[in-house]
């Protein structure tokens, strides 16, 4: 069995490497893009609401159905769909440089859906008594509404990042890199059972670690 193990690993452990890497960079870069794009959307769902402070129904509703059309779409017709736009962003379609931009645009408006419900879930009464005392807006976004979602918009994020490593996976298709690009390239298509099983117990580690530690998180700021 150890002799088994040592000759797997000198023969894959440095594409298993590789890969892991590139799944990381994968996630970790597209991740935090999608926030970057995702919060304030979600924000901006949120304020454009009726009855809301910055109530807009053109604004709400184009945002809205814009990020319907988008999560309506899976994300293996995504990848394909917007190849061309990908190679005018970033100059290629394959490798993880290639899938950052599909990576966004599938996790963002997910990302964006996640933020409102976790807004929405703040007691209306708090952010009556801040407006009753004439706090601005911009205040009571980042000190009212996202510090008392903190535990809802961790969860979400937690959630997202799972989907996004699901969505990295399936990158492999199209020579994404990363653990699905190994398993496909040689699980799948050349018959290395192996590979196929390590590359899902890898994936399967990643996920639960990653829920875990978002669960410990959001309850630790639950309780702040």
């Amino acid at each position: 069995m150890k002799a088994r193990i040592e000759e797997f690993l000198e023969l894959w452990g440095s594409d298993l490497w590789e890969a892991t890497i590139q799944t990381f960079q994968m996630v970790g870069i597209s991740l935090g893009i999608s926030i970057l794009i995702g919060l304030p959307l979600g924000i901006l769902l949120v304020l454009t609401r009726p009855d809301k402070a910055l109530a807009n129904k053109y604004v709400y509703q184009i945002v809205n159905i814009l990020i319907n059309i988008i999560r309506s779409v899976p994300f293996i017709i995504l990848l394909f769909f917007i190849l061309p736009f990908t190679k005018l962003i970033v100059g290629t379609s394959i490798g993880v440089k290639g899938v950052i931009v599909p990576l966004v645009v599938y996790t963002a408006p997910y990302i964006a859906r996640l933020m409102e419900t976790a807004l929405l879930e703040v007691d209306r009464g708090v952010l009556e008594a801040y407006e009753a005392m004439g706090i601005k807006t911009r205040h009571i976004i980042w000190h009212v509404l996202v510090r008392e979602s903190r535990s809802s918009i961790i969860l979400g994020l937690t959630i997202a990042t799972i989907g996004l490593i699901g969505a990295s996976a399936m990158a492999g298709l199209v020579g994404g890199g990363g653990l699905g690009d190994l398993a496909y390239r040689y699980g799948h298509l050349r018959y290395e059972v192996d590979i196929m099983y390590i590359t899902v117990i890898l994936l399967i580690i990643l996920v639960q670690g990653l829920q875990s530690a978002g669960n410990r998180l959001a309850s630790r700021l639950k309780k702040d």
